[in-house]
């Protein structure tokens, strides 16, 4: 690492914006070749990966095999997953977990075998968790003890880019600003790799921290980058749902061990609907809960485990039962009030097999990149898989890069200016709350108008250049919702995670990705099959 102090600017070979699990695998392994920074605007473990429950999907048992993975994978994705990224993310992920465990990492077993759960969507018990149901966690913190371990990585805590830095079309580094100081700092790298998770914070219901707003998206945007399949934004199925609380997130594995789900009458209603009932793709459970709060008259469902043996539950969920508990229900016993929450960006970034995007040294890997194995719905505890695969790929593929020999573009400064603090929270609660109501779980041409219309008066009230942060938040926040309204608009059909109401079919010529582009229109790319 050079360090210029009069100027605090950095130069390392490689740069990583965010520290979830993508990002922690992604700088883990860039360190073998080289020095890395890790840029993260919280703690290195606040992350949507820090929180996941449910566990990592692997090819681990002797009657699974990676065609089942697979082809669960793209039946999940009904007909957008790229065959060759799944086929790379099944094959790559049985090594990625056993070279983890290689390296001492713990998963969950019983007399030596590991217990493997079951999700909806999963035709075989292939799901690994550690801790019960705080695999993310476990994973997140096992990685970032590694990270720490390696003396070429440096983390820059607090700090959050605000600009990719661009030199004859290519990605030579980032400018960042520091929280604490209010300095604007300058990273200079032969490659920079976007890992900032997801969005799902701009709904006004999510199981995501505060943190995922989706930044990356917007910087890789801005820049020049290719979204693709923004459209596809998942709702986790069963958050619970009290009046006045965050919703928490309990994860599909409840359900994998046997949960019912129950109307205002306690009648089940899945089994009439699906054949796979509650353990149905993500995108058919969470749909078919909307249409039943309807007929309910209601904001929420009910998740019954009294049938259930209560002991069992307690070990194998006992983060889930310990924390509703604490809002009052018996985990074990009562009927547990859920509703759907924003969860999971499906498209993203748009990147080669190797991680890389359109533009040279600016790299993508975990929920923000859209590699092509997720499709149009996401296959339950396929996400930490793809951190790990994808963290590698584009780690290796970063270390071929060689350093730009063009100089650094001029740098505007961004400040930050508290009085402006108040305006952007005011306007993220307004975003948060119209994307809930026009772009959610059903959307019609319709709502979607009405959405884009209200983005750009918001747009239009910011000055044309902007260098504050706030500000620059309420920018990027509405860019990215516009994105999406804009991918869905253009999808007249209901496929996976994007449901019409005016177009309630699948769509055999919306079988394609949306690509959009700064200044561009946007453009239709085959499924490689």
């Amino acid at each position: 690492m050079k360090v210029s102090r009069s100027e605090n600017i950095f130069e390392f070979d490689t740069i990583v914006i965010g520290s979830g699990l993508a990002g922690l695998t992604a700088a883990y392994y860039a360190s073998k070749n080289g020095t890395v920074a890790i840029i993260t605007k919280s703690q290195l473990d606040t992350s949507n990966s820090y929180y996941a429950q449910g566990g990592i999907a692997a090819v681990i048992s002797p009657d699974d095999s990676f065609e089942m993975h697979i082809q669960d994978t793209l039946t999940a994705g009904r007909g957008l997953c790229d065959l060759d990224s799944v086929q790379v993310l099944v094959s790559e992920g049985r090594d990625r977990v056993l070279e983890l465990i290689g390296m001492g990492m713990e998963f969950d077993r019983e007399q030596n075998d590991f217990v493997l759960g079951l999700e909806g969507g999963h035709s075989k018990r292939r799901i690994l968790h550690a801790g019960g149901d705080a695999t993310g966690k476990a994973l997140t913190c096992f990685m970032l003890k590694k990270v720490n371990e390696q003396a070429h990585i440096k983390a820059f805590e607090y700090t959050t880019v605000v600009e990719l830095l661009l030199s004859e079309g290519a990605c030579t580094g980032a400018l960042a600003i520091d929280f604490q100081t209010g300095q604007n700092l300058i990273f200079k790298s032969k490659a920079t790799i976007i890992a900032t998770g997801g969005l799902s914070r701009i709904y006004d219901r999510s199981t995501n921290p505060h943190t995922a707003t989706g930044d990356g998206i917007a910087l890789a945007f801005q820049a020049g980058a290719e979204i693709s399949d923004i459209e596809f934004i998942q709702f986790h199925p069963s958050a619970l749902n009290i009046p006045g609380k965050e919703a928490f997130l309990i994860s599909e594995a409840v359900r994998g061990e046997g949960a019912w789900l129950l109307n205002s009458k306690g009648d089940r209603f899945m089994p009439a609907l699906h054949p796979q009932a509650e353990l149905a793709p993500r995108d058919v459970v969470a749909f078919s809960i909307f249409r039943q709060m309807q007929l309910d008259q209601s904001d929420h469902v009910y998740l019954s485990l009294k049938h259930l043996d209560a002991e069992k539950i307690k070990t194998r969920f006992s983060t889930i039962y310990h924390t509703v508990a604490e809002f009052g229900y018996d985990l074990t016993h009562d009927l547990i009030p859920i509703a759907p929450a924003a969860h999971y960006m499906v498209g993203g970034i748009k990147t080669d097999l190797n991680g890389e995007t359109n533009i040279s040294g600016l790299f993508a890997c975990g929920e923000v990149a859209s590699t092509g194995v997720m499709g149009a719905n996401r296959l339950a505890s396929n996400s930490l898989l793809e951190c790990l695969v994808f963290g590698k790929r584009v780690a290796d593929q970063a270390a071929r890069k060689h350093p730009s020999l063009h100089p650094l573009p001029k740098i505007c400064p961004v400040s930050i200016d508290t009085k402006n603090e108040a305006r952007y929270l005011e306007i993220k609660n307004t975003i948060a709350y119209l994307m809930s109501k026009k772009a959610g779980i059903v959307r019609s041409q319709e709502t979607l108008l009405q959405a884009l219309e209200m983005l750009k008066k918001i747009k239009e009230e910011l000055p044309e250049k902007i260098t504050e942060y706030n500000l620059l938040k309420i920018k990027h926040i509405a860019d990215i919702c516009q994105l999406i309204c804009k991918g869905a608009l253009i999808r007249e059909e209901s496929r996976g995670g994007h449901i019409r109401e005016d177009f309630p079919n699948e769509e055999p010529k919306f079988q394609v990705h949306i690509v959009q582009q700064k200044n561009q229109s946007p453009k239709y790319i085959n499924v490689r099959r």
